[in-house]
Parts: C-alpha cells; structure tokens; sequence
C-alpha cells in the first residue's frame, strides 16, 4: 500500500492487461476512485524491456496497465468488473486485431485477498457468459513502465485511426455502461 502525505489516504494497486494496454489505460483514466494509470509491461523474463521487445512476443511480458486506486472511492472487485466488461477475456492471447501472447487477458495479484476476489470474478464471469475465461491469474513480481509516449496515449492521440477503430468504441461502451463511475469534469473523448 503507498500513503499519500499530502492526503493521508492509503491506495492500493492492481495490475491488469487486456490486450493493448492503451485501451486498458483508457479506460481506467476516467473511473472515479483512480488515482493513476501507468502503461507497462509484466510478467516475463527480460528485465527492463522496451515495447520492440515485447512486441516480439519472445520476452514472455504482456501489455497492461498498472492503477493506483483509494479503495475508499473504488474496491479492487470494482476494478475487475469493469476490467472484464471492456474487454474479452475468453480469447486466448489476443483482443481483436492484436495477436500475440503480450496481448493476453491477464491479472497479476498483489496479495491473498486479491487472488480471492479474482478467482470469484472469474467464476462469475464464466457463469455469467457460459464461455470458459482464459484470463491467467498469476502472483505479481515486477513492473516495468513503458516509454513516455505510451502513457495517456489516447489522450494525446484519440484522432488516430487505431484510437478512432479500436479504443473509442470501448470509451463509448464505459459512458453508456459506466456513467456513475466515471470522475467528474472527465469527458470521454468521441
């Protein structure tokens, strides 16, 4: 847990991919409760990898985003609800175009009590859908930040035709789905 001085509040963290990190990133930006949202890799072998790297699918990381979050405002249970709503956890290494086991449906626990609330998620989720969730769920070890360009990217870039296809629609599906958890004065860019 880190301790804001300035606030005193504790936050947690919870480490998720679901595919391109860019749309995870997007998402989580605008949910109440949230506090930051970096891009990066985890969950391989190669210490400090760039995104050529990871890219080539041969480092064993996956894409996601790391979100600091006051669990005042917003629950880890939250947290993977919308996780698993905005993104299809039942294909294996990939969401949509992109392909590759760094695309994979992924959490990575921070302790016992998220383990256990990602193992109900999940359950529910696979009941929920009648389809079998390949998301793993493995013990969290390290993070490594991806390069400035990729953090807020869809902030900086939503006018781009990746942005426009792919991560728009899904800002879209969070305000019609989402609108109560959505931060104040944050609008979701169309």
């Amino acid at each position: 847990m880190v301790v804001d001085a300035k606030s005193q509040s504790r936050f947690e963290k919870a480490t998720i991919g679901g595919g391109c990190f860019w749309c995870t990133e997007a998402t989580f930006e605008q949910i109440e409760g949230v506090e930051k949202v970096e891009s990066g890799y985890s969950g391989g072998t190669l210490p400090k990898p760039s995104y050529e790297q990871v890219c080539s699918g041969t480092t064993g990381h996956a894409e996601v985003v790391q979100i600091t979050f006051n669990p005042e405002k917003i629950s880890f249970k939250e947290i993977l609800e919308i996780f698993f709503a905005m993104h299809d956890p039942t294909t294996l290494n990939r969401q949509g175009a992109d392909v590759g086991t760094q695309y994979r449906s992924v959490i990575l626990y921070h302790n016992a009590e998220q383990k256990e609330i990602a193992e109900q998620i999940i359950r529910e989720t696979a009941a929920k859908t009648g389809k079998k969730i390949v998301t793993q769920l493995v013990p969290y070890e390290t993070f490594y930040k991806a390069e400035d360009y990729h953090q807020s990217y869809y902030q900086q870039n939503s006018r781009q035709p990746y942005c426009q296809m792919v991560i728009t629609p899904k800002m879209i599906k969070l305000r019609q789905h989402y609108q109560n958890r959505l931060k104040v004065n944050q609008p979701v860019a169309e």
